[in-house]
């Protein structure tokens, strides 16, 4: 029987939007798929989609999926549908979708993105090589705010490839990989969301969590509109100006200089946008420490200074250099002190988390999820 075919039967479309916190098992991941159990975790994001599995497969590939636009494009590409940074490279030739829109499904009049959602999350589960004969068990991250309409759409595109689904949320499943789940503040930043959430030695509630959309893909933009200001005669388009701030990205004082070259009609012209880049960069700075604040000012005044002494710093946008010394500074500047370490693995650490909880789950409580 097809996964599709397992999850329809079961008839369950209720939304799991947490975990509760079980006791870890002492089996190894490996010594669990053996028994006929594949664990994975994903990190569903905007920009790019992760996988951690227990059989030891890491994978991530950019959250983009096309298709040929007619014979000629079909003939050219020979694929039905191109994922990630080869969909980028021929997004000329294809219906080019970024399906999952600030952070969460995006949902249109054809349905077109859902199904780019749905094929998105098959090929990541299919690059976690999962074996014929295992049970394929996922724990999904998904932005801390996301509306229960686009958690049902995240879990049946997921249920058609795997046998049982489960929601966390992003923040949660890396404080959670991380055994940090005692007054920790999480800042994930991805490219459509950044999610804020406040861990207290239980389940976060909706209080306890503040999604903003200053993230990668407001830089992108701030980014374009200074260059544009700066620089009337270059030309450039959004894929250009993601692939220089990747490279570039830095709100630190003393910056190595960003010199890039674009095309000023049609001749490559070199230009230095140290300083616009790092305008845009720092331009979510503020947010996400007024959403520190937030999260602090209504939580318990005995534990406020705990707190702001334990903040994580996670997801892709962590890797701007120097963004934990400038939150860090502003925090001080706002709230008196306070203090911020980015994570070791910005790019799996939600998928870590995710992992991490799926193989704490007891057997059980999958079964019911089925």
């Amino acid at each position: 029987m097809s996964k599709k075919d397992q999850s329809s039967e079961s008839g369950s479309t209720d939304v799991v939007e947490e975990t509760p916190a079980a006791a870890p098992v002492e089996a190894s991941f490996s010594a669990q798929s053996e028994d006929g159990v594949l664990y994975l975790g994903i990190d569903l994001g905007t920009s790019r989609t992760s996988v951690t599995a227990s059989n030891g497969v890491r994978e991530t590939v950019a959250s983009y999926v096309g298709y040929p636009k007619d014979v000629v494009s079909r003939k050219l590409l020979k694929k039905d549908v191109l994922f990630g940074d080869e969909a980028v490279k021929h997004r000329l030739s294809l219906d080019f979708y970024r399906p999952l829109e600030h952070g969460v499904i995006k949902d249109d009049d054809n349905d077109k993105s859902i199904k780019a959602a749905r094929d998105l999350i098959g090929e990541i589960i299919r690059r976690a090589k999962p074996r014929k004969d295992e049970l394929v068990y996922a724990v999904i991250g998904a932005p801390a705010q996301a509306s229960i309409h686009n958690k049902d759409a995240i879990l049946q595109a997921a249920r058609e490839t795997v046998d049982s689904v489960m929601l966390c949320s992003e923040p949660f499943s890396v404080a959670y990989g991380l055994d940090m789940l005692e007054d920790v503040l999480v800042i994930d930043i991805g490219a459509g969301t950044t999610d804020l959430c406040r861990m207290h030695g239980t389940m976060p509630e909706e209080s306890d969590q503040v999604t903003i959309t200053h993230a990668g893909d407001w830089v992108d933009n701030r980014f374009a509109e200074l260059l544009s200001d700066a620089h009337p005669e270059a030309q450039f388009t959004i894929q250009m100006i993601k692939q220089i701030k990747e490279r570039h990205a830095s709100v630190a004082e003393q910056a190595e200089p960003a010199i890039v070259e674009l095309p000023v009609n049609g001749k490559p012209t070199q230009f230095d946008v140290t300083k616009e880049l790092r305008e845009a960069c720092q331009g979510i700075v503020g947010p996400i420490v007024e959403g520190l604040s937030q999260l602090i000012a209504t939580f318990d005044p005995e534990f406020q200074q705990r707190l702001k002494d334990r903040v994580l710093l996670a997801g892709g946008g962590s890797q701007i250099k120097g963004l934990d010394t400038a939150i860090e500074k502003e925090m001080h500047a706002r709230l008196g002190s306070g203090h911020c370490v980015r994570i070791e693995e910005p790019v799996y650490g939600g998928a870590n988390g995710a992992l991490k909880i799926a193989h704490d789950m007891p057997a059980e409580y999958w079964e019911k999820l089925k």
